[in-house]
């Protein structure tokens, strides 16, 4: 298979199974990209290139999240060589993130990757999740709509607002 060819039904949920179990350790990321592959996601300053790469950074959230799931949301949609993996993390903020130390609150993120797929395997992969709501979570950011975030926006230079 090349890129730009579907996948049967089974392949894709197989690959979609390798790729969700790679991000809690339980799979190589090897078994599911390709030699060069490419990842990025909000997290990310640059293209992550490599299934090494890809490898630090998904220990490096299970440092952050010691007891995170991370569980397919609905079945994986493919066409064109192109197909996107729906997923939930739950977990708790427990090791440190850079400067963040832990908050010890629990998160529950939904999100998404959209992947290239090249021979079955993914190619590139692009993660999509709301940053905002994830620090929400954590107590990092004030919730929408409140006086913390009003005095946020105003802060930023964006004025009062209703």
């Amino acid at each position: 298979m090349t890129a730009g060819t579907d996948l049967e039904r089974g392949a894709l949920d197989a690959l979609a199974q390798r790729w969700t179990a790679a991000w809690v350790g339980d799979a190589s990321f090897a078994d599911c990209c390709t030699p060069d592959v490419a990842y990025e996601d909000p997290l990310t300053v640059m293209p992550l290139v490599g299934p090494d790469a890809v490898t630090g950074h998904a220990a490096s959230m299970r440092t952050v999240f010691p007891d995170a799931k991370v569980e397919p949301t609905a079945a994986a949609l493919e066409r064109g060589g192109h197909a996107c993996l729906p997923w939930r993390l739950d977990g708790t903020h427990l090791g440190e993130y850079g400067p963040l130390p832990p908050t010890e609150k629990e998160l529950s993120l939904h999100g998404l990757h959209y992947v290239e797929l090249s021979d079955g395997l993914v190619r590139r992969a692009r993660g999509f999740f709301d940053l905002y709501e994830g620090a929400q979570q954590l107590g990092l950011l004030p919730r929408r709509g409140g006086l913390g975030e009003a005095a946020l926006l105003l802060l930023r230079g964006f004025g009062l607002r209703r």
